[in-house]
């Protein structure tokens, strides 16, 4: 043999044998917020205000939806491609689409349910979802994402949709605020429903973190935000209107910088930790 060359499975190889790609696992920190419901407009009466995405974080010392602490800590493996889905809002008299962060084959899979639809609310229930939109009945939020939208108490004054952070009004049809996270680095309130319709009166108003103003006297309904998850606000007799949800957004941070990224993205530092922010859906790989 002469220099310089080594043998690999009793076969010569030129140069140096080439060391296996190693892969390493690090923590991972996770926002996942789904579109926002919109909002209903056949019909005759006030509509009740649209619910907020579904919110789930595992950021520690945070907060998830529905009154639920961070999530479990994460982990993700270099050399792996994870798919981010970013919802999108929910169309006229429909729920908002899931969001998520999933990893197939290592299990991983962090799913945000989609905000319920806001309804006539003299009629017909609200939608449920990652937090419900405002009706008759209000719609269910999901379990540690989410709000119940506000149900019928009152002649011409329709119930705020669900936000993360709180119940959708039943009696001044604000929507249901949302949640703040840090992941970034600033302190941003996102996924708030959408403000209830009010006949003769002023719009319920909108929750904070992107819900959508309710229709009334002052003004028509809003669409929810989009890339907060908000709700869109319920339209009234001056307006019948229906709005749109706002879509949602998906924020994963970890300490290595990614080695591949698609989609529509926007990152940054906090600390020692590199954040990705989706705002379409897409991949990456660290």
């Amino acid at each position: 043999m002469r220099f310089g060359e080594r043998t690999r499975s009793g076969t010569k190889v030129s140069g140096w044998t080439q060391r296996p790609t190693t892969t390493s696992v690090l923590a991972v920190e996770y926002l996942v917020i789904a579109g926002g419901g919109g909002t209903q407009s056949s019909g005759g009466g006030e509509r009740g205000g649209g619910g907020a995405g579904g919110y789930r974080t595992n950021v520690s010392g945070a907060s998830s939806g529905g009154g639920a602490s961070a999530e479990a800590a994460a982990s993700i493996m270099t050399g792996q491609t994870y798919t981010i889905t970013v919802g999108g809002g929910g169309a006229i008299d429909t729920n908002g689409s899931d969001s998520s962060f999933v990893q197939a084959s290592l299990s991983l899979n962090i799913t945000s349910t989609g905000g319920g639809r806001g309804q006539e609310a003299t009629g017909v229930n609200g939608g449920n979802g990652g937090s419900g939109g405002g009706g008759l009945a209000g719609g269910t939020g999901t379990a540690n994402q989410g709000f119940a939208g506000g149900s019928y108490s009152t002649s011409n004054v329709s119930p705020g949709g669900g936000g993360a952070g709180a119940v959708g009004s039943s009696s001044t049809s604000a929507g249901g605020a949302g949640v703040s996270s840090s992941i970034t680095g600033t302190a941003t309130t996102r996924a708030g429903g959408g403000g209830g319709g009010r006949n003769a009166a002023a719009g319920g108003a909108a929750g904070s973190g992107g819900g959508g103003k309710g229709a009334g006297t002052d003004s028509a309904a809003a669409n929810g935000t989009d890339n907060t998850g908000g709700g869109a606000g319920g339209s009234s007799s001056q307006d019948l209107t229906g709005q749109t949800g706002g879509s949602g957004i998906v924020i994963v941070s970890t300490t290595a910088n990614a080695k591949t990224v698609t989609g529509t993205y926007t990152s940054g530092t906090n600390g020692s930790k590199v954040w990705y922010a989706f705002t379409s859906s897409g991949s990456i790989v660290w």
